[in-house]
């Protein structure tokens, strides 16, 4: 009996295929929050996947408006006054990334995640959510995910 091989995902995350492809930059529009900063838009990406993709839980330093465009996303979003029950990396590039795996978390590694209070949401397609920096957010596509990310500063 032959074993089936794992489902291999691709997830085209935090592209900036606006820049790349500049025809379908037409079809989206900055929303005028975005020009509440200081310093404007410094980046515009797209997020492209099939169901069950995942943004580890993570922060970013800008403000961060996810446009949902097609699909549904399940995110999970922390006050960034939690930091040191989220676990983030001590050194290194991934310093804005938790250690924590948010579907499969481990008790005994990471015991100060357990009742951190957290905000449960699922972006429908026109939904637009607006994170301000260094909160933390964890991102999965419930179904096939089209978004596009606004940050400025």
């Amino acid at each position: 009996q032959q074993q089936a091989e794992p489902q291999q995902l691709g997830y085209l995350a935090q592209h900036q295929l606006f820049a790349q492809i500049p025809a379908l930059a037409a079809d989206v529009v900055t929303p005028d929050y975005c020009m509440l900063g200081e310093q404007g838009v410094s980046s515009i990406n797209a997020w492209f996947g099939p169901p069950g993709t995942v943004t580890p839980l993570h922060q970013d330093p800008e403000h961060n408006l996810l446009a949902q465009v097609v699909g549904r996303k399940y995110v999970r979003l922390f006050d960034p006054c939690y930091t040191s029950k989220l676990y983030p990396h001590d050194e290194g590039m991934h310093t804005n990334t938790s250690q924590v795996d948010v579907e499969a978390v481990d008790d005994a590694v990471f015991p100060g995640f357990k009742g951190v209070p957290h905000l449960d949401l699922v972006l429908e397609p026109g939904d637009m959510l607006y994170m301000p920096p260094k909160w933390w957010h964890f991102v999965k596509s419930v179904s096939i995910s089209f978004s596009v990310s606004f940050w400025w500063s």
